[in-house]
This record gives C-alpha cells, sequence and structure tokens, in this order.
C-alpha cells in the first residue's frame, strides 16, 4: 500500500487544493495561525518524500505561502516553513526556483531575530541553497555575512553558521564584507576558544581566502600571531585541511616579512 505522502505525487490538483483553504481562507486580522501552521506543516511532511519535491516546489502558490510563514506565522509556523524549504532544496532545480522566489531575505531576516527555535532550521536551509553560485549572491545581497558574523561574535549556532559562512566565502563580495566588519579577529577568536576541529577549519579557511584577497588584513593577522600564536598553534595541531591553510598564511606573513627587511 502505497504511503500517504506517495499518494500526493500521483495527482496535480492535490497540492493546491490543500492549499487552497490557507489563500482563500483570509480573517479580517490576516490568516488565521493554527490553519497556517496546519497546512505548512502538512507541505512540511508532504515534502519529505523524494517524488514530491519537484511538485510541491513547483506548485505557484507554495514558495510564496512558505515566504509568508517566514515573515508571519508563529514560531512553530516558521520553523516548519524553514525545514520545508531546507527539504525541498535538496533538488538543484528547487535551489534556482527557491532563490529567484527571493526566500533568502525572509530566511535571513530569521536568522537575524534569532528565535532558538528556528535558528537550526533556518541555517540548515541558507546552508543548503547557498551551495549554488547565483543564492550565494542573493544571500550576500540580503545581509548574510553581517547577520552571520553578529551571530558567530555572540557564540550562537557558532558551527552552522560557520559553515555557510565558509561557502560564500567563494564570493568576492562576501570575503570584502568580512574584513570590513572585523571578520578577521572575531575567527581568530573562535580559533582559540573552540573545541571542534571543523570549526577551526573552516575559520582558517576563511581567513586564508580573506588574507589572499585583501593584504591590508595582513598586518592585523601578523600582530595576532606575535601575541597568541593561534595560526602556528593550528598549523601544528589542526586537521590535515586546517594544518595546510594555516602554513599557508604563515608563508605569506613570513614572506611579507622578509619583503619589508629586504626593502
Amino acid at each position: 500500500m502505497p504511503s500517504f505522502r506517495a499518494l500526493f505525487s500521483e495527482s496535480t490538483h492535490a497540492i493546491p487544493q490543500l492549499l487552497s483553504p490557507l489563500s482563500e481562507g483570509k480573517f479580517e486580522d490576516g490568516i488565521h495561525p493554527e490553519l497556517q501552521e496546519d497546512v505548512i506543516t502538512t507541505l512540511l511532511n508532504l515534502s519529505i518524500h523524494d517524488n514530491n519535491k519537484k511538485l510541491v516546489a513547483e506548485t505557484p502558490m507554495v514558495i510564496p505561502l512558505l515566504m509568508e510563514a517566514l515573515r508571519s506565522g508563529t514560531i512553530q509556523t516558521r520553523s516548519n516553513a524553514a525545514a520545508a524549504l531546507f527539504t525541498l532544496s535538496a533538488l538543484d532545480s528547487n535551489k534556482a526556483l527557491i532563490g529567484k522566489s527571493g526566500a533568502l531575505k525572509p530566511l535571513i531576516a530569521l536568522l537575524d531575530e534569532g528565535h532558538p527555535l528556528v535558528m537550526k532550521d533556518v541555517a540548515s536551509a541558507i546552508f543548503n541553497l547557498c551551495i549554488t553560485h547565483e543564492n550565494k549572491a542573493r544571500a550576500v545581497r540580503e545581509g548574510a555575512v553581517k547577520t552571520i558574523r553578529k551571530k558567530i561574535a555572540n557564540r550562537v549556532h557558532v558551527d552552522e553558521l560557520l559553515a555557510i559562512l565558509a561557502m560564500l566565502s567563494s564570493h568576492p563580495k562576501a570575503v570584502e564584507e568580512m574584513g570590513e566588519l572585523g571578520g578577521v579577529s572575531c575567527l581568530l577568536r573562535v580559533i582559540r576558544e573552540t573545541n571542534c576541529g571543523r570549526n577551526k577549519e573552516n575559520c582558517i579557511a576563511i581567513l586564508h581566502t580573506i588574507c589572499s584577497n585583501d593584504r591590508t588584513k595582513w598586518r592585523e593577522i601578523r600582530e595576532e600571531e606575535n601575541a597568541y600564536g593561534t595560526i602556528t598553534e593550528l598549523a601544528q595541531n589542526g586537521t590535515s585541511r586546517a594544518k595546510r591553510k594555516a602554513s599557508g598564511i604563515l608563508d605569506r606573513l613570513n614572506r611579507a616579512v622578509n619583503l619589508t627587511h629586504t626593502a
């Protein structure tokens, strides 16, 4: 017997019929919150089934309703809407569709708001969407770097947000913003304070990119290194990738010092 979720993929009319109470059921004060929560939760559950992902995302009302839920729903509704976008974004075609629809803006706004019940789902959705270069650019335009840097500085969901920041660091504008927003000192502090090898690795990879693109940050890193030896420690005791990136930064610093001395 097919699962309840699978049955929905057999009819092109099933999803619009499910959404009709929400799209039509406006009250004087807006959408009824319990109705919205029930429909969004059902969408999330349907999206889990692989055969439904394309059908759900390409139903015209779905993504706008999920975006509206991110902005105005109960905390549980917002969390489920973010989780639905994360689940749907498993398909590359859906990543593009969701990004073009403007969903990164309310996701980043919700991340900035910082409610603990939604953070993990929101971060997961943003991470998945930003796998594509076009969505990286959209996320940067919508202020993702500033929001993520602030949350990391406040030690909020550091693991997930560092992973997003590392992904965004392949975009030149993101690297520029990280430098302008004090990203160097923030990332070096995380390296010193965290025991997580993956977090150290993401931090040093981002720092390596910043160093490669902005020579004005070398002095700040050199002063930090003279005071704490953070990068030297990582070059000796980090993961293999972290060691490689840390050694690359140290080589650059040493070359810069040698050039200064011989000039």
